[in-house]
């Protein structure tokens, strides 16, 4: 039997999973790699993501597989030498540390300048901010280094001996969505000229190799764009949301506006003049993990209480803005942290539990709405697996939802690499949804109003966050 084998090296869970040609899940190894989270600092070891990337490929076997596609988290700094080893510690797409340089380009114009060259809005774990922070406070790893790649692109140097990034990956922060290639303004605005060579080689399409197996393998798109090809995302104003670690929402377009709130990015994809605009939170399940372990309630038990709690929440509300580094989509605010309101003693962890899933979900409407969404909307993610919470977004969104299971991104590894190695699958078939969930139309009217109220306090605290 030919098999299909897809990678995502995820933030905290490295997966590989074999599909069939019908696109039907054969079986799928995983591995989870720590992160090091402290004072703001979220650190990863690569040797550890790389080991745990060779141990599901070696529980996969290569026996039987056409070919193996390669995606992974965005964004943060993998600095690594000639060789592809790592120099330092990998710094990760939710580190914190570069808020205060942010801040600094937010102030001076820098900030916006670089989103309308670019269409992607800056946040301290991006690549901008982490290299200029290592330019001040850690030039000796820099000088170490030959390379700053993403994750994906150092897991493909370390297995096939290649040195690229792609258009993806590249998109934040300092390709230009237009030529494609690296914008020398925006390096020299980040005052990085002189650590220019570290950016990896942009493979337009994305690079090939093999490996030690002999298995030809493709590297990219990232974990977002692929997730949008693994869900069938592909048509003007259809989207995605990814009810993952990150909360991020894409949405298809054929349109670059770089005209509007400097937030977000515009995800440049293998097809020319065809982006994905995206909107991704910092905070997905990510918060209701924290939750859960405050309040000791197991993952098992969310559906129950879901269904034991009214909508809203008894009055409990949440602004669910939980990372060290702020929020970066819709809107950038390093300094933004989560509330709670309307908490008392009658509060029960349930309350606390759907409060938190609606924070969630009033964000995630706020990102789609600021991408554009016009079409059909898919929803992937580990957050899938809760049937109550996706009846719960269905609601807070006032839409149907298509629920698409299982590993979408590994999925849509595989996807680019049938179109990178000219191998036809039949791609309705891949995507097919798992199943549909309509909203309720008076719960969506409740939570229309409760979201407005959400707006309002978010607008709030945004406002006390600069003061």
């Amino acid at each position: 039997m030919t098999r299909y084998v897809g990678i995502d090296v995820g933030t905290s869970m490295v997966k590989a999973a074999a599909f069939d040609e019908r696109g039907r899940t054969l079986a799928v190894e995983s591995r989870p790699v720590r992160l090091d989270i402290r004072d703001g600092f979220v650190e990863q070891d690569m040797d550890e993501v790389y080991g745990a990337v060779c141990e599901v490929l070696a529980a996969l076997g290569s026996e039987g597989v056409a070919f193996t596609g390669l995606t992974g988290q965005g964004d943060g700094v993998w600095l690594v030498d000639a060789q592809g080893r790592p120099v330092r510690t990998a710094i990760s797409w939710m580190d914190g540390r570069a808020h205060e340089l942010v801040d600094t380009w937010l102030a001076s114009g820098a900030f916006e300048d670089v989103y309308r060259r670019t269409g992607s809005a800056m946040f301290p774990g991006c690549p901008g901010p982490v290299l200029a922070w290592l330019e001040r406070h850690d030039p000796a790893s820099l000088d170490r280094a030959a390379t700053a790649l993403y994750c994906k692109d150092m897991v493909f140097q370390r297995l096939t001996g290649v040195r690229a990034t792609d258009v993806s990956d590249a998109s934040m922060p300092f390709l230009d969505p237009v030529t494609r290639t690296y914008s020398p303004e925006v390096v020299a605005a980040l005052g990085l000229t002189h650590r220019s060579a570290l950016l990896p080689p942009v493979s337009d399409p994305v690079a090939i190799g093999e490996l030690p197996s002999g298995v030809r393998i493709s590297n990219g798109p990232y974990d977002l764009p692929a997730s949008a090809l693994g869900a069938g995302v592909t048509r003007p104003g259809d989207g995605l949301l990814i009810v993952g670690t990150c909360l991020a929402a894409l949405v298809a377009t054929e349109h670059l506006d770089l005209t509007g709130e400097p937030a977000g990015l515009h995800i440049s994809t293998d097809h020319p003049g065809h982006w994905l605009r995206a909107m991704p939170a910092m905070v997905g399940t990510a918060a209701l993990d924290w939750v859960l372990a405050t309040t000791g309630v197991r993952h098992t038990e969310v559906d129950a209480l879901l269904a034991a709690t009214e909508p809203g929440a008894h009055g409990v509300r949440v602004l669910p803005y939980f990372a060290p580094s702020g929020e970066r989509a819709p809107f950038v605010e390093p300094r933004l942290r989560a509330e709670f309101s309307g908490i008392s003693l009658e509060t029960t962890p349930g309350d606390l539990i759907r409060a938190v899933c609606e924070g969630i979900g009033f964000a995630a409407r706020h990102c789609l709405e600021a991408a554009g969404l016009t079409g059909t909307l898919a929803l992937c993610g580990g957050g899938t697996r809760s049937p109550a919470w996706m009846r719960l977004f269905a609601d807070v969104l006032g839409r149907p939802v298509r629920i698409v299971e299982g590993e979408v991104g590994a999925r849509g590894a595989v996807l680019a690499g049938a179109q990178r190695f000219g191998v036809e699958l039949d791609t309705a078939a891949w995507t097919a949804p798992t199943s549909v969930v309509v909203p309720d139309p008076a719960r969506a009217a409740f939570y229309a109003k409760a979201y407005e109220d959400h707006l309002v306090r978010l607008a709030n605290a945004r406002a006390h966050t600069r003061t």
